[in-house]
């Protein structure tokens, strides 16, 4: 495999820690990101509010979920960051998985792999 090998990072994170998440990923040497807002539940369930005097189910929470491409050196640090900033203790802090990416490519250059970063 030409270059150097990469992960995948996608972690979702409770939306209010989104800035504090990327200025800390920024100062890591994070270079760029895809964030998406979600819904989500897993451990929480959701919950029930009432609306207009009617009960219902919230079956789904809000998420952010980031996608973050580094080389395989730096994962480790980039996954420490995220849960050290995106910690609150409470249920629905979230999860981090990291995977293999079999290739990159930068659109504009060419590049790949790691120099596609």
């Amino acid at each position: 495999m030409k270059g150097t090998i990469v992960k995948l990072i996608i972690a979702t994170i409770k939306p209010f820690k989104l800035e504090e998440v990327r200025e800390a990923l920024t100062e890591a040497g994070v270079r760029g990101m895809m964030v998406t807002e979600i819904k989500g539940f897993g451990s929480q369930s959701g919950h029930t509010e009432i609306y207009r005097g009617a009960e219902y189910a919230v079956n789904f929470v809000p998420k952010v979920k980031l996608e973050i491409v580094v080389s395989a050196g730096m994962a480790d640090q980039v996954v420490e960051t995220i849960t050290k900033t995106a910690k609150t203790g409470k249920i629905g802090d979230g999860k981090i998985f990291v995977l293999d990416v079999e290739q990159a490519i930068r659109v504009r250059t060419g590049e790949t792999n790691e120099d596609a970063l």
